[in-house]
């Protein structure tokens, strides 16, 4: 809860006039609890849960030729029942197990010093902070993520979430409960480190989860913007890791993946890569000879 209880009481304090944006953040939190704030991270887990896969399930279930061309594992389709059981899944890990956790994690918010009054942070200063945040979990998650795939890792925790050898966007965060609570810890690392607002937190739990949507989502875009950003995996690269299962010792990577380079886990997909890109090269240089010899 804000400790001005007018507007102009908060102008006096910051010695300024608020922006437009402390002035929305004004009125919802004003009279609203820190801990009120804090458990819409709930809210919007839910929402990005639900919403977020739903055009990549429409476009499983439609199968048009347009949109199966960029399905990178093609041959293989999940049916509505597939895609449904999925989310209730998902949907009952969070209600047993994701929720209560954000419920009772308030005291560790505090703790670190996440704040939720005035001033508001400027868009660079959540930007370098979200960075921070990503680049932290990517190299927890790295490590977790490849402790899993051992032996006891795999047959106790991790095969749950390699059910789907062609993930879709709903399977992102389809997985055992130890996995969800383990993998939950590199997440929380960087604000613990860094933190920051509420409304930064907030963004960077929304935006960890889109991402996760979108490694898993089963379609490879050439339009997507993450293509764009430097070192990023991606849904192809994290394919290859779900299409290999549980023999799997490469793409362990969770956003970047300067650590699978760094590490040598990355070589099989490398190879993989590169061979099918002679074999198509072949098949249109072999096209092109056709072509002219008709």
């Amino acid at each position: 809860m804000l400790p001005y209880r007018t507007l102009q009481e908060a102008e006096v304090v910051l010695g300024r006039e608020l922006t437009f944006a402390e002035n929305l953040w004004f009125n919802y939190s004003g009279q609203k609890s820190d801990y009120y704030l804090y458990c819409h991270n709930i809210l919007f887990l839910l929402c990005v849960f639900s919403f977020v896969p739903l055009p990549l399930a429409f476009m499983e279930l439609k199968r048009s030729k347009n949109i199966d061309k960029y399905k990178i594992q093609p041959k293989v389709r999940l049916s509505f029942y597939d895609m449904f059981r999925c989310y209730k899944e998902v949907m009952r890990m969070f209600v047993l197990i994701v929720g209560p956790l954000q419920l009772v994690s308030y005291p560790i918010i505090k703790m670190v010093g996440i704040k939720t009054g005035l001033p508001l942070p400027s868009g660079w200063e959540i930007v370098l902070q979200l960075l921070v945040y990503v680049i932290i979990e990517d190299f927890g998650n790295y490590w977790i993520h490849r402790w899993l795939h051992c032996k006891w890792g795999y047959e106790k925790i991790h095969h749950v979430h390699h059910e789907y050898t062609a993930p879709v966007g709903f399977a992102a965060p389809y997985a055992h409960w130890a996995e969800i609570l383990i993998l939950g810890i590199p997440s929380f690392v960087g604000p613990a480190m860094v933190p920051g607002h509420m409304i930064t937190f907030w963004l960077w739990i929304a935006l960890r989860q889109i991402e996760a949507i979108d490694t898993h989502s089963g379609y490879d875009f050439p339009w997507n913007p993450t293509k764009y950003i430097p070192f990023y995996g991606g849904a192809e690269y994290h394919d290859y890791h779900h299409y290999v299962g549980g023999q799997s010792q490469s793409n362990f990577a969770s956003v970047f993946t300067y650590c699978d380079y760094i590490y040598g886990t990355d070589k099989g997909y490398r190879f993989q890569k590169k061979h099918l890109g002679q074999l198509k090269e072949k098949w249109r240089n072999d096209t092109k000879q056709d072509y002219k010899s008709e």
